[in-house]
């Protein structure tokens, strides 16, 4: 199955950084999943307000400087927000990375990069959250975010 961005998901990458907008623009080409994009270049006073929410857990977002995106998965029509289904869109990011040879994190998986990791995205991401555990703080899962490493 091959999806496509539609024209708002085009619209939401305006003053995204070109490597990241060519990782997303080849990884809707590969995905198993559909996603659009929710939101990529990001305003001080939108992050500030997402921060003061608790929605952001920093006033340093690479959402201000053009090197993050949110994306959303669809099942059908309808918007999807199980952890199963952005993992999957995790390995499509991954393999469209490592295509063009861009480092990527994940909001699911801060630890380590997603490209390189040798990882799927389900096992990255239960990495991440051991490793977590293990230190005793609770994990910070922001699946729908990917951004330049």
């Amino acid at each position: 199955m091959s999806f496509k961005l539609s024209q708002r998901s085009i619209d939401n990458l305006d003053g995204v950084k070109k490597d990241l907008v060519d990782v997303v623009k080849r990884a809707i080409e590969i995905t198993e999943i559909d996603f659009g994009v929710t939101e990529g270049l990001r305003t001080v006073e939108k992050q500030r307000e997402l921060f003061e929410k608790g929605a952001s857990q920093t006033m340093a977002s690479k959402h201000i400087t053009g090197d993050a995106v949110d994306l959303v998965a669809y099942i059908g029509p309808k918007v999807c927000w199980e952890l199963n289904v952005y993992d999957e869109i995790a390995d499509a990011m991954r393999q469209a990375a490592e295509e063009l040879n861009v480092n990527l994190r994940w909001g699911a998986a801060w630890h380590k990069n997603l490209t390189g990791s040798g990882m799927t995205g389900e096992d990255l991401m239960n990495e991440y959250i051991d490793l977590r555990r293990s230190e005793g703080k609770r994990p910070f899962i922001d699946a729908p975010h990917f951004e330049l490493a």
